[in-house]
């Protein structure tokens, strides 16, 4: 299966920030739309970086006080890992395990086209198992009709 196939099954809405922007800005955008990652877009719609909770809660555990006046570039991790809406799932698992990250940009000539998580990947290949195993069961009780 590809990245593209994962990528149909969601929402197409794509939440960022710029680099330029507070990270209490980042941090309530995290909270409205209830996701742990933002793609950082500099004013040419690149990619310049992702910023997650996980950075955001390591800075506000080193210095809070810091974090107040800290921008979105001061946390963000630069040239993140990227996948095509080409490539396989399961080289994107491998990438996000062998490099411990857990969201992955996808882009494609044209630009950022989504991104998606571990746990994006978990659930479509859960249901994917679903489909295998009732396919199996039908087959195996005899319900199976192939022409």
């Amino acid at each position: 299966m590809k990245v593209s196939d994962l990528l149909s099954s969601k929402s197409q809405t794509i939440i960022t920030i710029t680099p330029d922007q507070s990270v209490f800005e980042a941090m309530q955008t995290l909270m409205d739309h209830q996701i742990s990652s933002l793609i950082v877009l500099d004013t040419n719609s690149k990619i310049a970086g992702i910023i997650t909770e996980r950075d955001i809660i390591r800075a506000m555990h080193q210095d809070y006080e810091a974090l107040k006046s800290q921008q979105v570039a001061d946390l963000m991790s630069t040239n993140p890992i990227v996948v095509s809406p080409q490539d396989e799932i399961e080289s994107a698992m491998e990438i996000m395990t062998q490099n411990r990250i857990r969201h992955l940009p996808i882009i494609t000539e044209r630009g950022l086209v989504g991104i998606i998580s571990i746990g994006d990947i978990v659930k479509f290949e859960l249901e994917e198992i679903q489909v295998e195993n009732r396919y199996l069961e039908d087959y195996i009780s005899g319900n199976y009709y192939g022409w």
